[in-house]
């Protein structure tokens, strides 16, 4: 640990390290790790509930006056009224873990009176460790990371999440990727959304956006995103967006070409827009990107363009 870094950051840094320690020793045998089903395509198992553990007994050791949210136990530990809340995913990406696949990590953030001051973000597959502090910058690996320079869309890669859980608006969705892909350099789904947000800050991605998501898939990565340069909001641009259940985020002029596109999908979209995207949701049978691409895409494509040429 650095004593250049704020003593919270180094005790989240112990504590996503001793998470990370246990996930890369169960990796070594994933087939012989336990499993078990929250709801449909959603999954927990032993190592996540073991990385949670030690993630909240490192962070109490130190700090045992301050509050807990944890993805897997809730609120149960720490102090219940404390304006320090430590926000917790100790394995985000359990899918890619059960699979074998490594693209997952550990997700620790420090809430003071409701605002994100501290952030962890640990690669154990990797050994890739992203952190920020809210006025001090993000770092990976103890060097400064900063947002990609670019400001096309059409040169970016955007990384994202697919609809898993049930009722969530498959149709929508296909609309929504088929708008980005076809004004993209390259549209990604790696399965982490805490890990998609340190990648945005670190600049290999230019953008982020996904639906469903709870506060501890974003807290950390919302302040890696912000002290790296770039913005992160919900899909209409607003910026309380921890418990919205959507996030968007990028280098500034990406998020500013994304919004206009994104937008009319939120939840907090204009009459107008939610009915314009019930009836491409209501018309959209066979192929869906082909009802993507017809009219109200052809207009935001337009209006994309645009966005493009002119400084934001």
């Amino acid at each position: 640990m650095s004593s250049n870094l704020h003593p919270m950051l180094n005790v989240a840094i112990k504590a996503a390290r001793a998470a990370g320690a246990i996930i890369n020793r169960a990796a070594l045998d994933v087939e012989a790790v336990r499993i078990s089903q929250k709801q449909v395509n959603d999954f927990v198992t032993e190592v996540d509930h073991a990385a949670e553990k030690a993630v909240i007994d490192t962070l109490l050791g130190a700090y045992p006056g301050h509050g807990i949210l944890a993805e897997e136990s809730g609120t149960q530990y720490g102090a219940k009224d404390s304006e320090f809340v430590w926000i917790i995913d100790p394995l985000d990406g359990t899918t890619n873990f059960i699979h074998g696949f490594p693209v997952y990590c550990v997700s620790i953030a420090l809430s003071v009176k409701g605002k994100i001051e501290q952030a962890v973000i640990y690669d154990p597959t990797r050994n890739d460790l992203f952190t920020a502090t809210k006025g001090r910058g993000a770092y990976m690996n103890e060097r400064r990371i900063r947002v990609s320079k670019r400001t096309q869309l059409k040169d970016s890669l955007i990384s994202t999440g697919f609809p898993f859980r049930p009722g969530d608006n498959f149709k929508a969705y296909m609309l929504m990727m088929a708008e980005v892909m076809q004004r993209t350099a390259g549209l990604r789904r790696p399965g982490s959304a805490a890990l998609d947000l340190a990648y945005v800050a670190a600049g290999f991605t230019e953008g982020f956006f996904e639906t469903g998501l709870s506060i501890w898939d974003v807290a950390a990565g919302s302040l890696l995103v912000t002290e790296a340069g770039g913005l992160v909001g919900n899909f209409t641009g607003e910026a309380e967006f921890l418990e919205q259940r959507e996030c968007l985020a990028g280098a500034p002029r990406i998020y500013g070409q994304l919004v206009p596109i994104l937008g009319k999908y939120s939840k907090f979209a204009g009459a107008g827009d939610k009915a314009a995207v019930r009836q491409a949701t209501a018309t959209e049978d066979a192929d869906p990107a082909d009802a993507a691409s017809e009219g109200d895409a052809g207009a935001a494509q337009d209006s994309a363009d645009k966005d493009e040429s002119a400084p934001l």
